[in-house]
């Protein structure tokens, strides 16, 4: 999973269905871990914020 320093995500159960994340650079990287040698999404730390506050956000609301 190259040299990043991976984090795997707490909701993460057993198996390949896991979102990993790791800064790099001044951004956010994240990929799967079913195929973590694949495809990487990168980010900044302000969308990356954005995003989690917003899941949080509709979480507490639906």
């Amino acid at each position: 999973m190259s040299s990043h320093q991976w984090q795997k995500s707490s909701y993460c159960a057993q198996g390949n269905s896991c979102v990993h994340v790791a800064a790099h650079q001044g951004m956010v990287v994240l990929t799967e871990s079913s195929d973590p040698s694949g495809a990487t999404l990168r980010t900044s730390p302000d969308a990356w914020a954005a995003l989690i506050r917003t899941v949080k956000e509709t979480r507490t609301r639906g």
